[in-house]
């Protein structure tokens, strides 16, 4: 039985479909202008004021989400900071937007998102988080002619790529491997080494300058194993590693990894002292591991924060603000300011001009003073290692 045109005649319903067609129509282009952005230097209605995207890209969601986000809030706190000096840039007041993008810790969607804010038309990128990711998404930032900076990815081939509109705000990784390969020979004594990474281009990569770096300073490395940056269970290549008997193994990977790592390394009765790079240098990794955490040794590039410059003062700040510092909140913070100091000295936002000027910053900035040489990598790069003590990262050396 019928019974819709009974209760609605012809006529009544026809009207009635209309106006629901005209309501979805209005809807629609309402959805579609709250969705819209602005892109590059888009001209703001204020006639007087000029926009500046600024791309942000790294894990948001997954396991390394707590350190994508920490570096998020590093970004936001310099595009706020920049908003309140209210800078100039052609003649215009410089309003800065943060267009942050999750590559959830995958080189693939890495890609996706880096052609996402070439479409968006940025003006720059602060990113990606990791070496795995930064590299695949670089080559379409340099094919579209965007500056990026990556405050965090350390593998050296970023650099060495020979792309003008690449830089990077941290030590890499020949500097950090050198530095921890050496500390682990000279200072802790270590004769037999073992070594595990996660084959990732920053696991991999940090191991290979740990390992030349412990050659070069007369260490014997006894094994080297690998596992995935995915893995949770590592018994089997630790039941081979303690067979082997070290005195140090450096694990080559990320935090939430090395926290189970170390968990099944005292579960298993290795007495090695257990050591790695800044990707486990967080509070996280402590909090993870719990009381396995004490004793561990591991680097983070650059001074500690309270002998950085400005690192007290950007420390109470952001604490304030965002809670505990991860990890590399302060080199992102230090990314965008160099970034916008480029635009400042160029006087454009334009990716194509203000890039000449990146070449000779001399940024005065949280972590350090930043000026790149000819590779975009950091002249003056220190490494400092710390060592877990009742549940705080203390510093014990910094290499310059």
């Amino acid at each position: 039985m019928h019974t819709q045109n009974a209760i609605f005649p012809k006529n009544a319903l026809s009207l009635t479909l209309a106006r629901t067609m005209a309501i979805a129509a209005i809807a629609s282009l309402s959805l579609l202008s709250a969705c819209s952005k602005p892109s590059g230097t888009a001209a703001s209605s204020d006639t007087n004021t000029i926009e500046i995207n600024i791309g942000h890209a790294g894990p948001l969601t997954g396991p390394q989400a707590h350190l994508g986000k920490d570096d998020e809030n590093g970004a936001r706190m310099a595009i706020d900071d920049l908003n309140a000096q209210k800078i100039a840039i052609g003649g215009k007041t410089a309003h800065f937007t943060l267009v942050s993008m999750d590559d959830q810790a995958d080189a693939r969607v890495a890609t996706t998102v880096a052609q996402q804010l070439v479409d968006e038309q940025v003006n720059g990128v602060i990113g990606h988080m990791n070496s795995s990711t930064t590299l695949p998404a670089s080559r379409i930032y340099n094919q579209n002619g965007i500056v990026e900076i990556t405050p965090s990815a350390t593998n050296p081939t970023y650099t060495q790529q020979g792309f003008t509109n690449a830089f990077r705000v941290m030590p890499n990784d020949v500097q950090q491997g050198k530095a921890l390969g050496q500390f682990a020979v000279q200072e802790l004594k270590a004769k037999r080494i073992a070594v595990i990474d996660d084959k990732t281009a920053y696991g991999a990569g940090i191991a290979a300058e740990f390992e030349k770096a412990v050659k070069a300073s007369g260490g014997t490395l006894i094994g080297h194993e690998y596992t995935t940056d995915k893995e949770t269970d590592f018994n089997a290549i630790l039941t081979r590693i303690k067979g082997m008997n070290p005195d140090l193994l450096f694990f080559a990977g990320m935090d939430g990894q090395g926290a189970a790592m170390i968990q099944q390394v005292r579960n298993l009765g290795i007495k090695a002292q257990f050591m790695g790079g800044d990707g486990i240098h967080t509070a996280e990794f402590m909090k993870l591991a719990g009381a396995a955490a004490d004793g561990v040794v591991a680097s983070l590039p650059g001074l500690p924060i309270e002998q950085m410059p400005k690192g007290t003062d950007f420390k109470a700040r952001f604490e304030k603000k965002y809670g505990v510092i991860q990890l590399y909140a302060p080199y992102y913070y230090d990314g965008v300011m160099v970034m916008a100091d480029a635009m400042k000295r160029a006087n454009s936002a334009d990716p194509k001009v203000y890039v000449k000027q990146m070449a000779t910053t001399n940024w005065p900035g949280v972590t350090s003073t930043i000026t790149f040489d000819t590779k975009g990598d950091l002249k003056i790069a220190p490494i400092t290692v710390y060592k877990v003590q009742q549940g705080q990262w203390i510093s014990l050396k910094t290499v310059q």
